[in-house]
């Protein structure tokens, strides 16, 4: 296992020793790690290596091993912090996306608590990677991301659901990473 677990190299060790049998999953993750290496001018020097990190590591929980509750971002987090991973770390990962939308559609808005939600410039650039890279690594704007999304997944759908409700907090998410990565004020 990895020992820099909030290094780029670090997380994607451990990224890729689980995810490649997901296919389309692994692809998705390389290519959003990639886009948040592009999006790093949004996050200080500091927080530079830990966005590429979450990047790597955002959907691990999707890994068949670390399976707990079925909920990718709660079963990442867990399993990071079972090997010791840096708190910001596994709260980046548990947060991810509007996890907190998901989670209470499916009942585990209490676990998903033990870990808090840092709003940030790295969870905002964090979201903005995830969501314009579409399922099989593709770079889509972010409107096309969120309706591929919604015609993947069943009206009614936890999913479904949850990212309908959430698409305005990602797409300002989204927006203050653009602007920053361009020098705009947020």
């Amino acid at each position: 296992m990895p020992s820099a677990l909030d290094t780029p190299q670090g997380a994607a060790d451990l990224a890729e020793a689980l995810l490649p049998p997901l296919g389309n999953r692994w692809l998705h993750t390389q290519a959003v790690a990639a886009r948040a290496e592009e999006a790093t001018a949004a996050v200080s020097e500091e927080d530079r290596d830990l966005l590429v990190a979450a990047a790597w590591l955002h959907d691990i929980g999707y890994a068949p091993e670390l399976r707990e509750t079925g909920f990718h971002p709660l079963d990442g987090a867990r399993h990071l912090e079972s090997l010791g991973a840096p708190s910001r770390l596994v709260r980046l990962v548990a947060h991810h996306s509007g996890a907190v939308y998901e989670a209470e559609q499916r009942g585990l808005s209490a676990e998903l608590a033990v870990y808090e939600r840092e709003d940030s410039p790295v969870l905002d650039a964090l979201i903005f990677a995830d969501m314009t890279t579409g399922p099989a690594g593709q770079s889509f704007e972010f409107n096309r991301r969120i309706d591929e999304i919604l015609v993947r997944y069943e009206p009614g759908s936890e999913v479904h659901n949850a990212i309908s409700e959430a698409r305005p907090y990602l797409a300002a998410a989204v927006e203050r990473t653009q602007a920053r990565m361009a020098g705009q004020p947020t």
